[in-house]
């Protein structure tokens, strides 16, 4: 699969201050010599919010969809409904990218799942990093040391379990043969990637483009890193 279309989707709550940083990361990453001949839409897909989180995004140039149900599975699906109907492009020639709103892509992270999407993956798996950790003791070490460790052994080096909604892509054709993002308040990444896995499409698990993300402690959505890195503090007793 050569893609005609990228979409980026992303599910934002209330995301206004953290938000442009994503977008400018996001633009960079279109703006990657690979992508010269493709079309790339960025949908935010603003779900509850009463903040600037819409405005942000539009003056920003990406396209913001209008949500009330507070829910991650729904925000990124209508995400990706909405752009493959923009795009107009046919489902095996789109493929959908998908990251967070306090997350930052590296400069070639879209051009990484492009060239995979072309060497006949129908998904990329990627991991996450952080880059400014919270003062609490031991948290990053904690942190790198479960990370790391969760690894299976005796797999490829290259292979991780993890699955982030903030590093994640696939083709939108076997996106829409296994039912694409379900309706979860969390998790509805691992759900997806468990679908693609067990219909045996083409997935790549791969910890060679990761995404910086935020290290926040208490995040927008119930279930994800953040509540990780929350457990994580609790144990040191910086949480309650």
């Amino acid at each position: 699969m050569k893609p005609e279309a990228i979409a980026v989707l992303i599910p934002a709550h209330n995301e206004e201050e953290l938000l442009p940083r994503a977008l400018a990361a996001v633009q960079a990453a279109v703006r990657h010599p690979a992508l010269a001949d493709v079309h790339v839409l960025t949908v935010v897909a603003a779900d509850a919010c009463v903040d600037e989180t819409e405005r942000v995004a539009g003056e920003a140039g990406a396209s913001v969809l209008h949500l009330g149900s507070r829910n991650p599975g729904k925000a990124r699906a209508a995400a990706a409904q909405h752009a493959m109907a923009t795009l107009g492009t046919s489902a095996d020639a789109t493929w959908l990218a998908s990251t967070d709103a306090d997350s930052a892509v590296p400069p070639h992270w879209l051009a990484f799942q492009f060239h995979h999407a072309c060497a006949g993956w129908e998904a990329v798996i990627g991991t996450v990093t952080v880059a400014r950790w919270p003062r609490v003791p031991h948290l990053a070490d904690r942190h790198h040391t479960l990370y790391n460790a969760s690894r299976p052994s005796g797999g490829e080096p290259w292979h991780h379990p993890h699955v982030h909604g903030a590093n994640l892509g696939v083709a939108a054709e076997a996106y829409r043969k296994v039912g694409g993002f379900p309706a979860l308040p969390a998790g509805e990444d691992h759900a997806l990637v468990s679908a693609l896995e067990r219909h045996g499409h083409r997935v790549l698990r791969t910890p060679d483009c990761p995404v910086e993300t935020s290290s926040r402690l208490r995040p927008r959505a119930v279930g994800g890193f953040g509540d990780h890195l929350a457990h994580l503090a609790a144990q040191e007793g910086v949480l309650h």
